[in-house]
């Protein structure tokens, strides 16, 4: 049996591969390409295809793709073959440096939001050569940008490049200013906790809610859920244990740092959580993360549910997005540091984080904005649709310090002058954890907790890239010109402090008198839902920023506007119609069936002994009727309303419709199925339950 450190990355065209296959001359170039950014000639492309051409056969592949990530959230392959023709009549395998570099997928067919016309059909990918090449059932994947004919984005991983770049270009002015200039490149780092629900697949085929939505559209509450709290760190089954070896082995195969598994709280929910990557990295390896993750469940008889919110009532599934900036010569700039110049670097870096968040609440809202996250968020352990961010006492008792020149309880009690004093090492966990906070401060990087299961994680690094990018500019703009760096650098944290409080909370997040401090005193935003949240994408002060930095044109905002609302209406359709053909297919004419049985089974006694009254059954098949006749028009209401949406042709007034009609006529007639199953006899309600799902495995 191999050894992870031996089957660790064996399918990845890594630095390592790169190193003793290519001369040295194309592989130094290579890597200014990857470090740098510097641009690689067709010539020493060509040599880099053949060796990643050679190396991908070696090891069983027969086809190559550029692999991306257009705008359905999940990623796109094109199989091309290695073959080509040789004079003699047979064939040689070969990769050439312009198939590396660029290919041309279709792009009329992927969503574009009024990016490409239909007949315009030509897009290109372009070769990434910061995420490495790798294999997966026998073709070699080349993680590429999506764009247009006339380059607008198509995909969500162009953007992260430009978000990171932006970022970058500020943190680096910065970092000048305090005298540093051997940086030569600032990277944002993640590492997404992914979690995740297994259900036997017998079972779910048995749901065409689960088959069609990720969700289930019904289901009572079973006797027992995560009440207990059993599940959580507890002993994992053999049957889930066994999925997550393999699991785990597929991922290291491909240079995934799966480090974490263990049982989430929910029944039927895990996790897994990876060491960190450079944002673009972990962005691709989360996507492959998921797709690997539904392939392995299949082969073990399970179905990997990634929907934010597949069972009511129970903890959703999130991905912690755990963010955070260092340099290339290894320094974590969001680090307290040991000495008066790190402190002074950190406070200020902190505080462009938090007038990042402040500023750009409504973005970093947005880009969590899904028909599947509107369930999650706010309770079970998700965060509220309220941004704060979570900092603890001790980071707390230092920013009131500045802000009020005061001294500092946890130091001598001197008073703090950035670049002169202290702050106390962070040796360990200074305060604990909020898990309430939807942007918690963790010891040396942020933890932001909105992120949904199904989500890519490019749309929210993308967010807080360019927002704390923003503020780094602003902070840059005022220092390089100051007099008296120190003081400046003092009076302009201060300034920061006093203006973004409001963002801080510390405390419980569920609290509705939080939810009210927050918007009726403090004035943060409350967009509750998707409807609510999109529209701020086009926010004038949003679009110039983002247009500013160079992260999206006009154009690509709109077209994403138009996306996202358009998936926001088209799920929840999709939702609605399948609870209306489940009610009157499945569950209705259980419903009625089961009361009928009772009924003969009334009329029956009856007939043997008339003097029985027979009160349980009676009063029994009545509820029944009663829910069966309501449920039927429940359903006549949602399939109305489901009517009018279609006719309304756009998009904006479509999601009104969703947030204001649809989905309050879903949940009605949920609630009167969910009755119905807790009196329906077991045999004849019609797919498995709650506790089948959840205790199934």
């Amino acid at each position: 049996m191999s050894t992870v450190s031996e089957i660790f990355a064996s399918k990845v065209f890594d630095d390592k591969v790169m190193r003793s296959r290519l001369p040295e001359k194309v592989y130094r170039s290579l890597r200014r390409t990857i470090d740098n950014g510097t641009e690689l000639d067709l010539e020493l492309a060509n040599a880099v295809a053949q060796a990643m051409c050679d190396w991908a056969v070696e090891n069983g592949a027969t086809h190559f793709t550029h692999w991306f990530q257009p705008l359905t959230g999940i990623t796109a392959e094109k199989h091309d073959g290695f073959i080509n023709p040789a004079p003699d009549g047979r064939v040689i395998m070969e990769l050439t440096g312009k198939e590396l570099i660029k290919g041309e997928p279709d792009a009329s067919s992927f969503p574009s939001g009024g990016l490409r016309a239909t007949f315009e059909a030509r897009g290109y990918t372009a070769w990434d050569p910061s995420s490495y090449a790798f294999i997966k059932e026998n073709t070699l994947c080349i993680p590429t940008a999506f764009c247009s004919f006339g380059g607008e984005a198509l995909d969500k991983k162009t953007p992260l490049l430009r978000s990171m770049e932006a970022l970058n270009k500020q943190a680096l002015r910065i970092l000048r200013l305090f005298g540093n200039k051997e940086v030569r490149r600032v990277f944002t780092n993640v590492g997404p906790e992914q979690e995740y629900f297994l259900v036997d697949r017998e079972m779910y085929l048995k749901r065409k809610d689960l088959i069609y939505t990720g969700r289930t559209l019904f289901g009572a509450k079973p006797p027992k859920g995560q009440e207990l709290e059993d599940h959580y760190f507890g002993a994992i089954k053999p049957r889930v244990q066994a999925y997550m070896e393999d699991l785990n082995e597929e991922l290291w195969k491909l240079g995934i740092l799966a480090k974490t598994e263990h049982n989430e709280v929910a029944p039927a929910q895990h996790e897994l959580a990876p060491i960190y990557a450079t944002t673009n990295v972990a962005t691709d390896h989360n996507q492959l993360t998921m797709e690997i993750m539904k392939k392995v469940a299949r082969k073990h008889g399970l179905v990997c549910l990634l929907h934010e919110k597949p069972f009511a009532g129970v903890n959703g599934s999130g991905k912690h997005n755990n963010w955070s900036m260092s340099t290339d010569t290894g320094d974590n700039l969001l680090s307290p540091g040991e000495t008066p110049y790190e402190n002074a670097r950190f406070l200020l870096f902190l505080t462009a984080v938090i007038k990042g968040v402040d500023d750009y609440q409504d973005l970093l809202r947005l880009s969590v904005a899904t028909a599947g996250n509107d369930h999650r968020l706010g309770a079970n352990e998700a965060p509220p649709a309220v941004i704060s961010i979570f900092l603890g006492d001790e980071l707390s008792a230092v920013l009131e310090a500045v802000e009020t020149d005061s001294p500092y309880a946890g130091t001598e009690r001197k008073v703090l002058k950035l670049g002169v004093d202290s702050l106390p090492r962070f040796t360990r966990d200074t305060t604990d954890r909020n898990r309430t906070s939807p942007f918690a401060f963790t010891g040396n990087k942020f933890e932001f907790r909105m992120v949904g299961s199904g989500d890519s994680i490019a749309c929210a690094n993308i967010m807080i890239n360019a927002s704390v990018a923003e503020s780094l500019r602003q902070f840059a703009d005022a220092l390089e010109g100051a007099e008296n760096f120190d003081d400046k650098l003092h009076a302009l944290i201060k300034e920061q402090i006093i203006a973004h409080k409001r963002i801080l909370f510390n405390g419980n997040g569920y609290d509705d008198a939080w939810i009210r401090e927050a918007t009726e005193q403090r004035g943060l935003l409350n967009m509750r839902t998707t409807a609510d949240a999109l529209p701020r994408l086009l926010d004038p002060k949003n679009v110039s920023m983002l247009i500013a930095h160079g992260i999206f044109s006009e154009t690509e905002l709109k077209s994403r506007y138009e996306i996202q609302l358009e998936n926001y209406v088209r799920t929840v359709r999709i939702e609605a119609l399948t609870m209306a053909d489940m009610a009157r297919k499945e569950i209705i004419p259980a419903v009625t069936a089961y009361s009928g049985a009772l009924a003969q089974g009334v009329a029956g006694k009856k007939a043997a002994d008339p003097s029985l009254t027979c009160a349980y059954e009676t009063k029994l098949v009545r509820k029944l009727s009663c829910l069966a006749d309501c449920a039927d028009a429940a359903t006549e209401e949602l399939e109305k309303t489901v009517t009018v949406l279609d006719g309304i042709g756009e998009v904006t007034k479509e999601a009104y419709q969703v947030r204001d009609e649809v989905l309050p006529k879903m949940a009605a007639l949920r609630a009167l199925c969910d009755d119905a199953e807790t009196l329906t006899a077991a045999s004849y309600w019609p797919f498995p339950t709650y506790g089948d799902l959840l205790f199934g495995v």
